[in-house]
């Protein structure tokens, strides 16, 4: 088996550091671990320049698309890591999979309007990246077989080359305005409780989306809020008329090894400044019977779609009921195990169990449905996933919550919660707002003055 090439860099902690060299370049991506702070993530991924760029087309299923990339990853060629390494990614895809993507997987409505224009995937085949080990401290350029000399020669000297970032601004022109009036979301709810007492589904995961105006460079705006709420499964992406800019929490699906790991959350509250309240609150989260109710029913959910790409027997829940702490809000999180099926890829699995089941509810398509109606405009990025799909079949991915959109001089927002027969709107609606205000108001301290 081949073998790719490392070349080592000087570790820094912050990935910021090399990614400002490349982020104007085509295709440039981070997949950010929130690092030194976040402290769950152990590697960060940044590449450019991929050399092909895959987009579904408009009447491609989702099958088809993924036909597509398993054809591009094999034309990539096959790589493995050198003897006593540990590498996320020795060559292969990274990209997006936005929430509307599961239009092309399962047959939905289509009432919600499109007003942003997303496509509804893109992924690059990229043959370098640069890996930051935070466990081991090192960083280093992984360079695929295939890429050639002359290419290995140019990265390596834009890296160790000494590197002043020219100067960038952001900032918006108006402050973050909800797409939806309290009255509004709280007749969703009601019509949502009525579904359910219908007995059409359990749970559904309900979102409002905020927007601003803006200026400047997107990435200055990320780097505001990789400060202000540091996660371990970060990201950036730039784009022709924007760019993607998340700090989820939330990891979607892990293929190690061939072993399968999802990691769902359902389960809020906000933090408090006092550590005696803020401890209040999490113990509050943890016992309480509602949200407990909420996971296990996504962790059923999760269970089943996991099940239709691993082994027969393999499917485990090793942590049910975990508290996780993040600037902003305690969270309620489970973890969900497998064994790959030998007969089946990192791609199948998607395929089985995208979107995420902690973002849509419970019975997962009847829920999509429902929030198509309800929801006036689409998802977009929110709720999709950011994915990096190596050679060997290795493959991580997030669930795009705490996400902006950067789309032409606009920035959009999106924050959701999972409701149920006993849910209070007003609390519902302000859990949409706590998930998301320390992202609001960290982008509003640019308003022009």
């Amino acid at each position: 088996m081949p073998l790719c090439t490392l070349h080592a860099l000087p570790y820094r902690p912050d990935p910021a550091f090399w990614f400002e060299r490349i982020r104007h370049a085509p295709g440039a991506v981070l997949l950010d671990s929130g690092r030194p702070v976040a402290e769950r993530g152990r590697f960060d991924l940044l590449s450019a320049w991929p050399i092909q760029v895959l987009d579904p087309s408009a009447s491609e299923t989702g099958d088809a698309f993924f036909s597509r990339l398993r054809e591009a990853l094999r034309s990539l060629g096959d790589a493995e890591a050198p003897s006593g390494t540990d590498l996320p990614f020795v060559g292969g895809l990274l990209g997006y999979i936005s929430y509307d993507f599961g239009s092309r997987l399962e047959r939905l409505p289509d009432h919600a309007a499109d007003d942003l224009g997303l496509p509804h995937a893109r992924f690059g085949v990229y043959a370098w990246a640069l890996v930051n080990d935070h466990q081991r401290q090192t960083t280093h350029l992984v360079f695929h077989p295939s890429l050639v000399q002359a290419e290995r020669s140019r990265l390596t000297t834009l890296f160790e080359a000494d590197w002043a970032s020219p100067p960038s601004t952001f900032s918006l022109s108006s402050a973050f305005v909800a797409d939806l009036l309290p009255s509004e979301y709280q007749e969703a709810i009601a019509r949502i409780q009525r579904y359910i007492q219908a007995g059409d589904c359990y749970q559904v995961n309900f979102a409002q989306r905020f927007q601003a105006i803006y200026s400047g460079d997107p990435w200055q705006a990320f780097r505001l809020l990789r400060d202000a709420c540091p996660t371990p499964f970060a990201g950036f992406m730039t784009m022709a008329e924007g760019a993607i800019a998340s700090v989820s929490p939330e990891r979607f699906l892990r293929v190690s090894d061939r072993t399968v790991e999802t990691r769902p959350i359902k389960g809020t509250r906000p933090r408090k400044l006092d550590p005696k309240s803020d401890l209040a609150q999490a113990d509050a989260l943890m016992a309480s019977t509602k949200d407990r109710a909420e996971n296990l029913m996504i962790v059923d959910l999760l269970r089943n779609d996991l099940g239709r790409s691993c082994e027969i027997g393999s499917v485990r829940v090793p942590e049910l009921f975990c508290l996780e702490t993040y600037p902003n809000v305690h969270h309620l999180v489970s973890s969900v195990t497998g064994r790959l099926d030998p007969n089946k890829d990192a791609l199948d699995l998607l395929t089985g169990a995208f979107p995420g089941g902690s973002i849509t509810g419970a019975p997962k398509i009847r829920a999509m449905e429902i929030i198509d109606e309800l929801e006036p405009t689409r998802r977009s990025i929110y709720c999709g996933s950011l994915v990096y799909l190596d050679v060997r079949g290795e493959m991580d991915s997030s669930i795009a919550i705490r996400t902006l959109l950067f789309r032409k001089d606009g920035v959009y927002c999106w924050g959701g919660g999972g409701i149920v027969a006993d849910s209070a709107w007003q609390a519902e609606y302000q859990e949409t707002l706590d998930k998301v205000s320390v992202l609001l108001r960290t982008l509003e301290t640019t308003l022009a003055s």
